[in-house]
């Protein structure tokens, strides 16, 4: 009888079923670092690592947003157009402002576009891909128009503070991603908005039936989204230091590939926040590694590219064996 008790009260879970629900990415993330460590020990090193996580920081933050709309069987690709503007809005001087209303405005600007996106999204049903991209071409052309007249300049003082400054040895831009990281974790792990994206993702029509606020839902999911673009933009900028036309323009795609290869899929609404932060930084030390390697940039777009494929169809028959 107290044997039948003790083998109840034990865990029902051991160290294979931990392993079959972490993400595949953490075994390629492990084996990427032991292969980097023995041809390239140089990447190992603190002051490597910690370079790479600075320049992992806005990546790490747009992933944020991303997690959101894959959960919600949504995409937002407007994320190269929102850091374009804010580029601009920022550096360009058109608006005489000072730094904090232009940084305001920027975080308005954001949720703009976030609530445009949901509108043709939720209310005419238009394909989330379509519109984003639609909105990051907008986006793109009107700044191009304006950069006619005049041209991006230097980042503000605030922004190259908040990219370039260390606090010891760590970047402040890594201080900057994990007080975003860990309350937004929370968040998503234990409010209302949390549960109701993750009935939604699981199925939209039973989510409806039952009551959930679908709309608003979505609305709020793409407007925190752009705000988190808006949010890398100014650690891409400040990291950086001056404005251009093409900045942030690789965001979106690496965005979508970190979500992916950290664990979140579409069709079920579930997936954290830790997986897909990880493999953000793991995209920046890959990107390092494949460059210390000799790698030019198309054969390390057509590696991000494979990187992708394989996840998704590592994910794809991970859910099939599990029905």
């Amino acid at each position: 009888m107290s044997e039948n008790l003790v083998d109840r009260a034990s865990p029902a879970w051991d160290w294979k079923t931990v392993a079959a629900r972490l993400p595949w990415f953490y075994v390629g993330a492990a084996a990427l670092l032991l292969v980097a460590g023995l041809i390239q020990p140089n990447l190992m090193q603190p002051f490597l690592l910690l370079l790479i996580l600075r320049q992992a920081a806005p990546l790490g933050v747009a992933v944020l947003g991303q997690a959101i709309c894959i959960r919600l069987l949504s995409l937002d690709l407007s994320f190269g157009g929102v850091v374009m503007a804010v580029s601009y809005i920022m550096t360009s001087g058109t608006l005489p402002l000072p730094e904090y209303a232009l940084l305001a405005l920027c975080l308005v600007f954001g949720l703009a576009v976030g609530a445009t996106n949901a509108f043709f999204i939720t209310k005419l049903r238009a394909s989330s891909v379509i519109v984003t991209l639609a909105m990051t071409m907008i986006l793109g052309g009107i700044v191009t128009a304006f950069s006619q007249l005049r041209a991006p300049g230097d980042a503000t003082e605030f922004l190259r503070f908040l990219g370039q400054t260390r606090i010891g040895m760590v970047p402040l831009a890594v201080f900057v991603w994990i007080g975003l990281l860990i309350p937004m974790a929370l968040f998503m792990r234990l409010s209302t908005f949390g549960r109701y994206v993750e009935a939604i993702g699981a199925n939209p029509q039973a989510a409806l039936a039952s009551g959930i606020p679908y709309t608003k839902v979505m609305f709020v999911g793409h407007m925190m989204s752009s705000v988190f673009a808006v949010l890398s933009g100014f650690l891409l900028l400040g990291f950086v230091g001056v404005g251009s036309l093409n900045i942030g323009s690789d965001l979106a795609l690496n965005s979508l590939a970190a979500v992916i290869l950290g664990g979140v899929t579409f069709g079920g609404g579930r997936g954290g926040m830790l997986g897909p932060a990880v493999a953000a930084f793991m995209l920046l030390f890959c990107f390092n590694f494949l460059t210390s390697m000799g790698l030019a940039e198309p054969g390390k777009q057509m590696a991000q590219g494979a990187i992708i494929a394989m996840a998704a169809i590592a994910y794809a028959a991970r859910g099939r064996g599990r029905r």
